[in-house]
């Protein structure tokens, strides 16, 4: 049996490539092609009339979605410089192909197995650390502008005690749920331990550029929504604009889903908020799908290619940083 699979491991290994990649690729396509509201008369009306001709802001949208994405790539970068140096076109390798790889498993965890396999064995503790550190810091931007969103809507909407009761609920419920683990389970309270003090050996440095690159990223894809409302000609005050769409993003980050269907999800959240302020549905969900092509599904594909050239670590050697 060993020298069965030693025999053929090349090849398990290349159709486990393949079948990543084919399984990408059917979901994306899948949704594309299964989806209403992309076949909709209403969907394409507003692309061509806002979008045909118009290379300026398709252009624009899309430095949107490649921006993001830089700032993306260049905090894993970040990050994994505690331990060892690896360049840019490395880092973009790994975020990509851990989003493509990531498609298929709830709430993006794969993307933390994908990340580990580009390292040797005995740093994959390490970045799975690091990759928690880097989407921590994202969801930590998310609940603070959501919060500030929601308090902000406050003032307009009279919800504001539930707005309150609700957001502070989650947080005490987070709270006192980490601390009866921490204090009731001991194999938990050993295990935590050892996870702060890894997280604590990363430099601080790194953390606060962890947090920077995090904040950029939120800005940018939060003013690319923005900027689409403005394409499509929502009648809506910039902070106004801003408050409901980070609310979104707050309330959305809150329910477990997969990849595929972050768009149903967002979108679901965004047309209960915007209709608020009386903002036509077909609008919102036009912007929530252009969003998820641009910022999920258009780097997903290109991550199947990284996913197909990926090669095992001790085929790939880079100097370990010296601390």
């Amino acid at each position: 049996m060993y020298n069965f699979l030693q025999k053929f491991k090349s090849q398990l290994f290349y159709i486990t490539k393949l079948l990543i990649i084919t399984g990408a690729f059917y979901i994306i396509s899948h949704k594309i092609l299964n989806n209403r509201i992309l076949h909709s008369t209403d969907f394409y009306s507003l692309l061509k009339s806002n979008f045909l001709y118009n290379y300026f802001t398709l252009i624009l949208i899309i430095l949107f979605t490649i921006t993001n994405w830089f700032f993306e790539i260049v905090k894993w970068k970040t990050l994994v410089f505690s331990f060892k140096e690896i360049t840019i076109i490395d880092a973009a390798k790994q975020s990509l192909a851990s989003l493509t790889a990531s498609l298929l498993t709830p709430n993006r965890i794969g993307e933390y197995g994908a990340k580990a396999l580009y390292y040797p064995k005995e740093y994959r503790k390490k970045v799975l650390i690091l990759n928690f550190l880097g989407n921590l810091s994202q969801m930590f931007m998310t609940i603070i502008f959501g919060l500030i969103g929601l308090f902000f809507l406050a003032g307009f909407l009279n919800f504001k005690i539930h707005i309150s009761i609700i957001s502070i609920g989650i947080i005490i419920s987070f709270v006192v749920l980490s601390v009866l683990l921490f204090l009731k389970i001991d194999f938990l309270k050993k295990w935590t331990k050892k996870f702060i003090k890894s997280i604590l050996s990363v430099p601080a440095k790194i953390q606060f550029d962890n947090f920077k690159f995090s904040f950029f990223r939120y800005l940018i894809f939060s003013h690319q929504f923005y900027f689409l409302l403005r394409i499509f000609n929502v009648d809506l005050d910039y902070f106004t604009a801003l408050s409901l769409i980070s609310s979104t993003y707050f309330i959305a980050s809150f329910i477990p889903g997969f990849v595929i269907f972050d768009f149903i999800i967002k979108g679901s959240v965004a047309i209960t908020l915007f209709g608020f302020f009386q903002v036509d549905e077909i609008l919102i969900i036009t912007v929530t799908t252009i969003m998820w092509l641009l910022n999920f599904a258009l780097p997903a594909l290109v991550g199947s290619y990284f996913v197909l050239i990926y090669k095992t670590p001790e085929a790939v050697k880079i100097p370990i940083q010296q601390k």
